[in-house]
């Protein structure tokens, strides 16, 4: 449920994520060759790599994957790759954006465009709803890792721009430009992160109902199952009992 801005509602998207592993290291590798393909393979001269090497990292993306991905890239093999970003709305008006790598872009157009469908919602222009977030490093980090306000001032001065902790854990915002840097200055004081990665962070939420949420959940679900789609960002919020509901 990428773009939201609680951990605990991220939190059911990762239970997904587990039992589609292997297409989650697929998702990552596709965006290290890319990367790699698109600038200098050396993570420490292309930023977009040393990104993606990082996100791969936090789901435990096997290091042959990763190696294997950019010696593929250097060798100048592979795929050519197209980005693609969809915008949207769901069931509930849910405003939604999906990013996509393809070799076919009408193929995977007509996918999303389907799927959108199925789960009452409608595929729009490009700009329709991405006015509505904004592009943002997000680093996470369990509860245990540290205290509120600890957290909050090694983040700052590794240079966040917002934190945000509760029971759940810690999330810890910064310009897309210093997620790196930022990355690698709370891991010396905490360890690697939960997760790190560039992402579209709602300026506002829509809170769902339970049926509305139910039928939410099934669309991203369904559009992250797609092969050609690396990220779904949303700005859709559930209460504390209509989560623990929908995740029983």
């Amino acid at each position: 449920m990428a773009g939201h801005s609680k951990f605990k509602n991220i939190m059911h998207r990762k239970g997904a994520q587990d039992k589609k592993r292997a297409k989650v290291f697929a998702k990552h590798a596709r965006e290290i060759f890319v990367a790699a393909k698109s600038g200098m393979p050396d993570p420490e001269k292309n930023p977009r790599l040393r990104t993606a090497i990082l996100a791969a990292r936090a789901v435990n993306t096997p290091k042959e994957n990763i190696e294997r991905a950019i010696k593929k890239a250097e060798g100048g093999g592979g795929e050519n790759y197209e980005e693609v970003r969809y915008e949207g709305y769901g069931p509930g008006g849910v405003a939604v954006i999906v990013e996509a790598l393809t070799d076919n872009r009408n193929r995977t157009a007509s996918e999303v465009r389907s799927t959108f469908t199925k789960h009452g919602g409608n595929l729009g222009e490009t700009g329709s709803v991405g006015f509505m977030f904004e592009r943002t490093g997000i680093i996470e980090y369990p509860a245990s890792a540290a205290d509120a306000d600890t957290m909050f001032e090694e983040a700052l001065e590794a240079g966040a721009s917002d934190v945000s902790s509760d029971d759940d854990g810690h999330e810890i915002s910064c310009a897309p430009e210093d997620l790196a840097d930022v990355r690698d200055a709370l891991a010396a004081k905490f360890g690697d992160p939960a997760e790190a990665r560039l992402d579209w962070k709602p300026n506002t939420t829509t809170e769902l109902d339970e049926q509305a949420a139910s039928t939410m959940l099934k669309l991203i679900d369904v559009l992250e199952d797609n092969d050609d789609v690396q990220n779904v960002s949303s700005n859709f919020e559930i209460s504390d009992e209509i989560l623990a509901k929908l995740s029983a």
